[in-house]
């Protein structure tokens, strides 16, 4: 659902925006989309909204890290005078001098005890145990030692995976706080466009309408619906985005259409509108005609390059901080990597080429042109290349998902 937009208007939007500038542009100018409480199972793969904090200490009591024998105080050997198992409650009382239970891995520690004697370090006669006296709280996790009630274990705009999921539960949480992926409409224009089969001399197979939900769904969003809008007659990207549903989205997502050719309606479209002006071209390689603009009812617009490649480069210049500012999560820092191989800057625009990055260096792939998916598709990341970057030197990487 469309959110109206409550922090201050953004600047105004510069032309030829430095890569790295616009980047944090659309990141820092949406508000995060409202919280809602979702249970553990519908969480996996959102953003949490508010922090994770323990209500009780983790441990909540003290637990044997070792199956074995809870023991007394002093050497042995100890009389067993009972079994406690995970799950299961002591009821003995206290250990004493000379006293031992046996115990499970994970279960609670009786009152009185001293260490735990690992099973494998005991010899049992009866019900005698004998084994070499452990060191005081050997094998004993303390309540709260993992983390004190109230601690903060993870922070807003944490993206929730698995492991975090299993510490929520840890915790006794049932239901979590989070930020729902954001919506996004796409609208894929040009007339020159095919959807199925090998393309006819004059058309294009269209490759965005495959590449992009794909890839809002790794970057945290949702995709909502894509469609196809011709060029022509000149008013139909204006009478798509103004008559489909949004359908609850808040981005729309527009391929093509971003220059200034004679078949190119989206800018016209925005002035119509009275949007507000985020960014309005990005001084990169390629990529350079994408923008991001705010409809008066507070819907967000994403201009992309028709070229697939050009148009991967922007949806991570701007789609991908935009949904992250969505959702409450940070701006991806972005590993700083020396870079191998023959690459050439491009005097006043940031080089975006895709490499292959061995961990120690990252070097170019090829099949880069603005056109052509080749060095992406095998590609680990983008390299961010500066147009005052020199031979060797690092580069910012963007890590491409799998």
């Amino acid at each position: 659902m469309t959110v109206l937009a409550t922090a201050p208007a953004p600047p105004a939007p510069c032309r030829d925006l430095p890569w790295e500038s616009a980047r944090e542009r659309a990141h820092a100018v949406p508000s995060p989309l409202p919280a809602r409480h979702v249970p553990l199972a519908r969480a996996a793969g959102l953003t949490l909204a508010d922090v994770l904090r323990t209500p009780q200490p983790m441990p909540g009591f003290e637990t044997a890290a070792m199956d074995g024998y809870a023991v007394g105080p002093g050497a042995g050997p100890w009389r067993v005078r009972g079994v406690v198992r995970a799950g299961g409650a002591w009821t003995g009382g206290p250990l004493t001098v000379g006293e031992a239970a046996e115990i499970s891995t994970g279960a609670h520690v009786p009152a009185g005890a001293h260490a735990v004697l690992p099973l494998e370090h005991t010899a049992r006669a009866g019900a005698l145990v004998h084994g070499p006296a452990p060191a005081d709280g050997k094998h004993i996790r303390r309540a709260g030692e993992d983390a004190p009630a109230g601690a903060p274990l993870a922070p807003a705009g944490a993206r929730i995976g698995p492991a975090l999921l299993g510490l929520a539960a840890a915790c006794g949480r049932d239901t979590l706080p989070v930020r729902l992926r954001p919506r996004v409409r796409i609208l894929v224009t040009g007339d020159e466009l095919t959807h199925s089969g090998r393309p006819s001399p004059g058309q294009v197979r269209d490759a965005l309408g495959p590449l992009l939900p794909p890839l809002v769904q790794a970057l945290g969003g949702e995709t909502t619906d894509v469609h196809h809008i011709a060029d022509r007659p000149t008013g139909s990207l204006a009478a798509a985005v103004h008559t489909l549903p949004y359908d609850g989205a808040d981005v729309t997502v527009v391929t093509g259409s971003t220059s200034v050719g004679a078949t190119d309606q989206l800018r016209m479209l925005l002035a119509d509108a009275d949007a507000r002006w985020v960014v309005d071209a990005v001084a990169c390689r390629p990529g350079h005609p994408q923008l991001l603009a705010q409809l008066p009812d507070g819907h967000w617009v994403v201009g992309l390059p028709g070229n697939p490649y050009a148009a991967l480069v922007a949806v991570h210049t701007l789609l991908a901080p935009l949904l992250a500012g969505l959702t409450g999560r940070p701006l991806s820092a972005l590993p700083r990597i020396p870079l191998t191989g023959d690459i050439h800057t491009a005097p006043g625009r940031t080089r975006l080429i895709p490499v292959a990055w061995d961990g120690a260096a990252a070097r170019p792939v090829g099949g880069h042109r603005p056109a052509f998916l080749h060095g992406a598709a095998l590609a680990d990341a983008l390299a961010a290349v500066a147009p005052d970057w020199r031979p060797g030197r690092p580069a910012p990487l963007i890590l491409l998902a799998g």
